[in-house]
């Protein structure tokens, strides 16, 4: 039988809200699970002193090391790192990064299938790459690498012959060249920004939004649609982030009242995307499997799709009480990894 080690660094399962959900898909499934940090790891012994749940509470018990782990987060130091780096070397993980937001863009670019949907995209070395896109588009939005949550995001939009916008952080400032220049040497640093035209998709309202499409590999280790979902930013701000202000909705009523003859079209045009896409994103990256994917997408007013950002540990908003439908994927999917592995 698979056991499945939940590879985590806060030592109290209690305080990662995801644990139980995870705890009970896997009870639910017939499948031994449970929950361990690197602190719990006994390399010589090949046990680990893990935590499983039983009647309401999170008991120790000793465990081998299991058939597969879920890596629930990321090392948050040396020591974790090391043995995160041990145990992946020896158990297969479910999950893996996709890589920084230049490298999974340059990916895309070269496969060339889906290079259609790809935002023009450029690495920030120096101030002239900004003011020749400046020149070319007009506005320019600037993303960190390997940012997250749409912080760090700024606009630069030329607004006349001599003057500059800049948008950061909710707040407007406006800059001739030279001050522009120098603002952008004190904040910058070069190769950490990417720089795309500004592609804005807006509601009738005037929010802008987006959509968040989020896949997981099932028990047959076959892409599935976990749930479609908008991502609407307050108005004013440049980007949707939950994390940034940004609040969600229903896919199907936005979809009615943007696009009132044709969304149901438009739904299934987004459903085979997020499929097609998955398939084909992870088909770049050669003996990686990915266990999920959260794919950001817009849709501008010609109904084009525009493909925004990949993540690879992509949240779930409570509105849609699906915690369970995610965990319950990833025990399944984590379960074939395991005998698909042996």
């Amino acid at each position: 039988m698979t056991l499945i080690g939940m590879f985590h660094f806060r030592e109290n399962p209690e305080r990662v809200t995801k644990a139980y959900a995870y705890a009970a898909a896997a009870k639910a499934e017939g499948v031994p699970f449970f929950y361990f940090t690197h602190k719990d790891v006994m390399v010589e012994e090949e046990r680990i002193i893990g935590k499983v749940y039983e009647n309401g509470e999170w008991v120790e018990k000793i465990f081998p090391f299991p058939d597969v782990i879920y890596n629930a987060g990321a090392p948050p130091d040396d020591e974790a790192e090391e043995m995160y780096d041990f145990l992946s070397g020896i158990i297969p993980f479910t999950s893996h990064s996709v890589g920084n937001k230049l490298r999974v863009y340059n990916r895309i670019k070269e496969g060339r299938e889906f290079g259609k949907y790809l935002i023009p995209t450029f690495e920030l070395t120096d101030s002239d790459i900004l003011f020749d896109m400046i020149s070319q588009y007009g506005k320019v939005l600037l993303k960190p690498k390997s940012g997250h949550q749409g912080k760090g995001i700024i606009t630069v939009e030329k607004k006349s012959i001599r003057w500059y916008q800049l948008m950061e952080a909710g707040n407007s400032t406006t800059y001739k060249k030279k001050k522009l220049l120098k603002w952008f040497s004190d904040h910058i640093q070069p190769n950490e920004y990417i720089a795309q035209p500004f592609l804005s998709c807006r509601l009738n309202t005037g929010h802008v939004y987006d959509l968040r499409l989020h896949v997981q590999k099932n028990g047959l280790g076959e892409w599935v649609i976990t749930s479609m979902y908008p991502r609407i930013g307050p108005i004013g701000s440049v980007t949707s982030n939950m994390g940034s202000g940004g609040y969600t909705g229903y896919l199907d009523d936005i979809l009615k009242k943007e696009f009132p003859d044709s969304w149901r079209e438009m739904k299934a045009e987004v459903e085979r995307f997020a499929i097609d896409f998955a398939t084909y994103f992870e088909s770049l990256y050669n003996d990686v499997l990915f266990d999920e994917l959260g794919v950001d997408i817009g849709i501008d007013e010609n109904q084009k799709l525009w493909l925004f950002e990949v993540n690879w540990r992509p949240g779930e908003p409570v509105i849609f009480n699906c915690e369970l439908d995610v965990a319950r994927n990833t025990i399944l999917y984590a379960k074939y990894l395991a005998e698909r592995e042996k």
